[in-house]
């Protein structure tokens, strides 16, 4: 056991180290309105332009997680408290863990228990504790994956028939599902399995031998829920601007919970950031990227992983 410990110590600081050793030689950002590479300045002087700002990120990017932590932090410096942080990794229903952890009211060992927090926290923990030091509001934007399950079983007809009490917890019925060429990958995730780059992933169940499953109903009501977790926080607070977190599959192309936001929401501007590794690192095609958001962030693939996809 001890032996154990060990091992995974000196991998947890290998890790550390790594990430501290970050710089502005490990990612490229594209402006894709400009057609030329930026700063992470220039994207947070875009801002205030926008209401809402999309990171769609790599689980698993080190570098990506830096930098939507980096981007956080200088969002806050420049807009201050109209900030706040929306978060696919965090469901509904723990909004009130949520409340109270930042509000200082429980430990952070009760926190990350109750509020079912992913195996990767360490990953998103700078930027709840750029919250709650800062009081900064985060909004639990995902619907539960036990809803997302019964909605790709039964249909949507099966989440009608539940108590009121839990309807709370995911958009209202009934939910659009994903059209055009949203509804085409997730057809092709349907056939071969989970992309990977899509969030769903670590809450989903197997693709492989998924019978009757209905992915397309399961995976609109999670971009359905996050959009509506968004609207809902904007009507009530209008004058905050919201950096929403997720899988870059969730908004990449303006699809999934860009597309369900622009529906529930159509005054609502927003900027959509597409973050991910690529080979190509030292030699980048932005053609090829730029269909994929306003600004393209590509990291460099030789920093180590936070863990294995």
């Amino acid at each position: 056991m001890k032996y154990i410990i060990t091992i995974f110590c000196f991998s947890f600081i290998l890790f550390q180290t790594a990430i501290a050793q970050i710089t502005e030689k490990n990612y490229k950002i594209y402006s894709v309105k400009q057609g030329k590479e930026v700063t992470l300045a220039d994207v947070v002087e875009d801002v205030k332009n926008y209401s809402v700002v999309f990171f769609g990120e790599e689980h698993n990017d080190s570098v990506g997680h830096y930098l939507e932590s980096k981007l956080f932090e200088m969002l806050h410096q420049k807009y201050g408290n109209s900030m706040a942080l929306s978060m696919e990794m965090f469901d509904r229903d723990v909004q009130p863990v949520m409340n109270e952890y930042l509000g200082g009211f429980i430990r952070e060992k009760g926190f990350t228990k109750d509020a079912r927090v992913w195996n990767n926290y360490r990953d998103y923990k700078p930027m709840i504790e750029l919250a709650k030091t800062n009081k900064l509001d985060v909004i639990c934007a995902n619907a539960p994956s036990r809803y997302t399950n019964l909605a790709g079983r039964k249909g949507q007809k099966a989440l009608l028939d539940l108590p009121a009490a839990s309807k709370k917890f995911f958009a209202p019925l009934p939910y659009d599902t994903a059209t055009g060429k949203y509804y085409e990958k997730l057809q092709e995730m349907s056939g071969h399995g989970l992309s990977k780059t899509d969030t769903a992933k670590v809450k989903a169940p197997p693709m492989g031998g998924m019978g009757s499953f209905n992915l397309i109903m399961a995976q609109s009501l999670w971009d359905a829920t996050m959009a509506y977790s968004i609207s809902e926080y904007l009507k009530v607070n209008k004058t905050k601007k919201v950096m929403q977190v997720n899988g870059r599959f969730h908004s990449d192309e303006g699809f999934a919970v860009a597309a369900q936001l622009k529906k529930q929401s159509p005054n609502t501007k927003m900027l959509i950031l597409s973050s991910g590794a690529d080979d190509a690192f030292s030699n980048i095609d932005w053609n090829k990227q730029k269909h994929l958001g306003d600004y393209i962030i590509i990291t460099d693939p030789a920093v180590p992983k936070t863990f294995k996809d």
